[in-house]
């Protein structure tokens, strides 16, 4: 992977020309105490290096003469390494990945002016680390005042946002390939988990079967805390707790994917504990199976990433209507979006080294993104008939035998040059698979 580290940091430093990027490593985040999470390294810090460690900077200079690619990292510190672990150091830091020069980190105010002083620009993206920020700030402030004297230096800081979400929006092969199994295991965890249900478990039970799964095939883990929502907790878009215990006649929603060398899968599926749907529970299903079919054939390139949500909400919509939870004429209830206390979710957002990964979804309010070969996306539509909405005064009062009924069918998908790969499709989803 190093040489692609390195055609991605060509690849940026062509496009800031005679500027420099700074790159900060996400914190440790504290647990409780003294007691830290899992390192997880930022993400596009992650995407230009490959370097897993906190406590480093990375800075890009194509206009330097002889450092191009900097890193600023912890020194080796015996001592502290037999307690927290080993680090690569200043001299693996060049060795093990690329860095033309690299230095301690707690030299980087002393050596980082020289690395700004020819630049027409900085890019740095501006985030929670307020001191970090602040040094930033100080070097470009510096740096202008002494400009009328040099006739060199940073005029203007922009975001890196800007160039690293578009690059990072299309994913090479070698993200693919993280990405196809990620969505592998993940959909192993699933199909595990349809099985393991039964009534009187509990959510955490099926929660445990899962990550076992994720951690047991070698993903990182979750890509984010599994949902696993019985009954009515199916109508909580992101029900964390998974405390329940599971009932005959109740349907099961489950949100989780994994993190695979640094890349996420995403999937949901609905099912019925004891095994059959009741008439309810299908009919609902059926509608939200059918907009996911319908909005997954909406991706392809040259359609509008709003296309897939657009078709997902025709076919919710008019089912609604059909069962008579909704009523009106179809596109008029578009419209107006009379369909949002029961479907109030977009339907897509971008996967890749987030779970809502970066890129933009449209370029003011009359341009949307155009889908193109290497983007991936989820599809993710849902009927959600939660008890005590608050209806529009022209819709009618709901039939209690539809309310507390959750369901959400979610794959990851890829555009690819003559269509679309259902990345996720090796977690069944019709109605005769489900059941059991």
């Amino acid at each position: 992977m190093q040489a692609e580290y390195q055609q991605r940091r060509q690849e940026f430093m062509a496009k800031i020309g005679n500027g420099t990027a700074i790159f900060r490593s996400a914190p440790m985040a504290v647990m409780h105490n003294d007691v830290e999470y899992t390192y997880r390294q930022d993400s596009d810090f992650f995407y230009l290096t490959g370097f897993n460690e906190p406590q480093a900077v990375a800075v890009l200079a194509p206009h330097h003469p002889e450092h191009r690619f900097i890193l600023f990292v912890q020194p080796k510190d015996r001592e502290k390494e037999v307690w927290t672990g080993y680090v690569c150091g200043v001299d693996g830091a060049k060795e093990i990945y690329g860095a033309d020069a690299a230095y301690p980190i707690g030299e980087l105010e002393e050596k980082l002016p020289q690395y700004l002083e020819k630049a027409d620009r900085i890019y740095y993206h501006f985030g929670r680390d307020r001191t970090f920020n602040d040094i930033i700030i100080k070097n470009y402030q510096s740096l202008l005042r002494t400009y009328p004297k040099r006739g060199t230096g940073p005029v203007g800081i922009s975001d890196t946002g800007t160039i690293l979400s578009t690059m990072r929006l299309v994913k090479s092969e070698a993200e693919l390939e993280l990405m196809r199994q990620a969505a592998a295991i993940a959909a192993e965890a699933h199909n595990r988990a349809r099985e393991f249900t039964s009534p009187g478990r509990y959510e955490y039970e099926i929660q445990a079967e899962i990550e076992h799964i994720f951690r047991l095939r070698g993903a990182m883990g979750p890509a984010y805390p599994s949902i696993v929502a019985s009954g009515v907790n199916a109508c909580v878009l992101h029900y964390i707790e998974n405390q329940r215990q599971m009932q005959d006649q109740e349907l099961l929603l489950i949100d989780a994917g994994c993190a695979y060398g640094y890349y996420n899968s995403d999937i949901t599926r609905t099912f019925p504990v004891g095994g059959k749907f009741t008439p309810e529970q299908k009919t609902l299903y059926e509608i939200v199976l059918e907009a996911q079919k319908q909005a997954i054939a909406q991706v392809k390139p040259g359609n509008t990433f709003h296309a897939v949500h657009d078709a997902a909400v025709r076919v919710i919509t008019q089912g609604l209507v059909e069962v008579g939870i909704l009523r009106g004429e179809v596109d008029k209830l578009i419209e107006e979006e009379k369909y949002k206390p029961y479907y109030m979710h977009r339907t897509s957002h971008w996967l890749g080294l987030d779970v809502h990964d970066v890129g933009v979804y449209q370029y003011g309010e009359d341009k949307p993104q155009i889908l193109q070969p290497g983007q991936v996306l989820t599809v993710e539509p849902g009927i959600y008939i939660v008890p005590d909405t608050k209806l529009p005064e022209d819709q009618p009062e709901t039939d209690p035998r539809w309310v507390g009924i959750g369901i959400r069918i979610e794959d990851d998908v890829l555009v690819t040059p003559t269509g679309h790969e259902v990345l996720t499709a090796g977690v069944p989803k019709e109605v005769t698979a489900v059941e059991r």
